[in-house]
């Protein structure tokens, strides 16, 4: 079976965190925008929005929220957020003030949303020689990002995205098999997951051997194990803040 170049390049998918000190061109940076436009959105409400930060300043303190110095340094950095702001507002100026833009139901489609359009422009980024990072690490403190990004309510951040030209040419890392994780009709239980993963945990410990030689070698159930143990009072108020945002989870 051929595979066309999209597919080629989504197999190849690798995160960057070194770029070039090189922008985005003006016409590229714009055709991503209209890619991010023309993303799939729930029942067509486009219930999301991007902050693209170019402030230094801003950037800077983003990146000690994410703890990630890189992220000071990425090119473009675009912020995905829940935006039910927009709609609320609409409604009101025809004269409808039901509270139902702060449920459930719309928080989680929005949010859902910016996921999918994040995703959206990162296919399109690589598949012009792009290289991209991820940064789910603005939740460590979701909060300090309203406050940076001057987010009204109901709004919230949802993920970051730095953007830029690779500087660096990282190997392809390893993930486990799909049988694990593509189940038909119903989930598939595994008697002894360790077992089941043998051969992906010798895999990890090979790739991390490979990319920092003489440093202490991983598994991938070992970081299971320190990603269960690690805590982050922060991300665990992360519900308290989608309500400061003016958020009621509770409404039906």
């Amino acid at each position: 079976m051929d595979i066309n170049e999209t597919i080629r390049t989504q197999l190849a998918h690798r995160t960057i965190r070194e770029f070039k000190d090189q922008k985005i061109p003006r016409e590229i940076f714009e055709l991503l925008m209209e890619v991010a436009r023309r993303t799939a959105t729930s029942t067509g409400m486009q219930a999301c929005s991007i902050i693209h930060v170019t402030d230094p300043e801003i950037k800077s303190r983003i990146a000690e929220v994410c703890k990630q110095e890189y992220g000071a340094r990425v090119p473009e950095l675009l912020i995905f957020i829940v935006d039910q702001y927009r709609n609320d507002q609409i409604a009101k100026e025809k004269g409808c003030f039901v509270e139902t833009a702060r449920d459930m139901d719309r928080f989680f489609a929005a949010f859902t949303d910016a996921c999918i359009m994040a995703q959206n422009v990162v296919i399109a980024a690589e598949s012009m020689g792009l290289g991209t990072v991820y940064l789910g690490s603005i939740l460590n403190d979701s909060e300090k990002i309203c406050e940076l990004l001057k987010l009204p309510e109901l709004t919230f951040p949802v993920i970051g995205l730095g953007l830029g030209y690779p500087n660096q040419n990282p190997q392809l890392k390893p993930r486990m098999e799909m049988r694990l994780r593509v189940f038909e009709n119903t989930y598939t239980v595994f008697e002894n997951y360790l077992d089941e993963i043998k051969e992906y945990d010798e895999e990890m410990r090979t790739y991390y051997d490979l990319r920092e030689p003489g440093r202490p070698v991983d598994s991938f159930s070992n970081q299971v194990v320190v990603r269960l143990k690690q805590y982050n009072p922060k991300r665990q108020e992360i519900l308290n803040v989608i309500r400061k945002q003016g958020f009621d989870l509770m409404i039906k």
